[in-house]
């Protein structure tokens, strides 16, 4: 029941936060801008590269603020005329990863980025924000944005087999994710509309998910490959593949993903989307996910499914890993001082924002990890990689770990207010 309020007062909430009048400031198109991150664990320097103009907005006319204060970076836009907010939204990406690893202490490195957003009518202010270790953004980008510039690039999509895998209808009023085929052949195109198919089938059976199967719709981009499968570098295997995904990335093992964002969203271009995922045609484990940046899996291991819900926990929804006994490269990947953005994981600094009104009264803060606490939302010490100082919502969640049954009811809860956010 409280799961239920909570997505009635946020749409509350959205309707009366979001007050831009859609027509007056945009047109039906997407204004893409891709720039460099570049620097290293105490630094970041941002480098325009280009400007773009896209044919398909798949976004809602009416939520164009972002309401959840997630991601540890966001861009803005400004109406030039009267300086008011007209649309914004929060992002990760592998570049804030790395800078927490330990070669970003020694090294730097460069990472290519991508901002979609509606095309403006008239000159709009895009500000780049970036959230600093105290968990506070501070500007870090401003350019003015002329529409009319003819540097904005016009060109016409990638040519590329489109299908529609599950059919909701309009993208205003759905939520929209793109499939994109990474490692698969030219002859491997029916397997890759079967993986989709199968992918999204096990979304669509997960909760809350199950809940809006009419109001998602799920594309499939035929992106072909030279050759099959992904680079395991570890293992001295290399492959051609269109999107240039690697296992080993910051050289570790499992973690699967690319760092070729620009070839990821040209394909993403072909069909309307608020969210990417890039399927990858490899028996091997592994994947990886980035909050409204991709997800990403391996689509033949037997845990491939469950991998796919984990890693689209992050990308769309935002939320953290509630492991912490793994292996990770990340160096002190969240301060014990600061409340993580994340709705899912606390530090306890501010746990009053997170998900302490669903602890009934007679549960004990902190919760023990007790077999008669198992499916109970409580207050477990252990999660974002580190066993002491952070805590999550339940014993066991499919954020936790792959052999979990489902999502806790706090992750539910962010995936839910996540999904009406698109389809309103």
């Amino acid at each position: 029941m409280r799961g239920i309020i909570t997505v009635v007062l946020l749409s509350i909430s959205l309707s009366a936060f979001n007050q831009t009048d859609y027509g007056k400031y945009f047109t039906d198109k997407v204004l893409r801008f891709d720039f460099m991150l570049a620097g290293n664990h105490e630094k970041t320097v941002v480098y325009p590269v280009a400007m773009k103009k896209e044919p398909y907005w798949a976004g809602s006319a009416e939520t164009l603020l972002d309401p959840f204060d997630y991601g540890n970076f966001k861009y803005e836009l400004y109406s030039a005329g009267d300086n008011k907010l007209i649309y914004s939204r929060g992002f990760s990406t592998l570049y804030q990863e790395w800078q927490t690893t330990a070669e970003a202490k020694t090294t730097e490195r460069s990472f290519y980025e991508v901002a979609k957003m509606p095309f403006p009518l008239s000159e709009v202010r895009f500000v780049l924000k970036i959230r600093k270790r105290d968990g506070n953004f501070a500007k870090l980008f401003e350019t003015v944005i002329d529409p009319a510039d003819y540097f904005i690039r016009d060109e016409k999509p990638l040519e590329v087999a489109v299908t529609r895998i599950n059919d909701a209808g309009d993208p205003d009023g759905s939520l929209d994710i793109v499939f994109i085929a990474e490692g698969y052949t030219k002859n491997e195109m029916e397997k890759f509309r079967q993986d989709v198919k199968r992918m999204s089938d096990a979304l669509f059976n997960e909760k809350p998910f199950d809940e809006y199967t009419n109001k998602i719709n799920i594309w499939a981009v035929e992106a072909v490959s030279p050759e099959s499968g992904t680079d395991i570098p570890g293992e001295g295997i290399y492959c051609s593949t269109v999107l240039n995904s690697s296992f080993h990335t910051f050289d570790l093992d499992r973690y699967l993903t690319t760092q070729d964002i620009k070839t990821v969203n040209d394909y993403a271009a072909a069909v309307p989307h608020d969210n990417i995922v890039v399927l990858i045609n490899s028996s091997r484990y592994g994947g990886g996910g980035v909050y409204n940046y991709y997800s990403g899996t391996t689509v033949d291991h037997p845990l491939s499914a469950r991998v796919f819900i984990h890693e689209f926990g992050h990308g769309f929804a935002g939320l953290a890993d509630e492991y912490y006994t793994s292996e990770v490269t990340y160096e002190d990947f969240y301060p014990l001082d600061v409340e993580p953005w994340e709705p899912n994981i606390t530090t306890r600094v501010n746990f009053d924002s997170k998900w302490k009104d669903l602890i009934g009264s007679d549960i004990p803060i902190p919760t023990p990890a007790e077999d008669k606490f198992t499916g109970i939302t409580g207050l477990f010490e252990g999660g974002g990689y580190s066993a002491k100082g952070i805590f999550r919502p339940e014993i066991d969640c499919r954020m936790k770990g792959y052999t979990s049954e489902g999502f806790c009811a706090v992750c539910r809860r962010a995936i839910r207010e996540m999904i009406e956010f698109y389809i309103r």
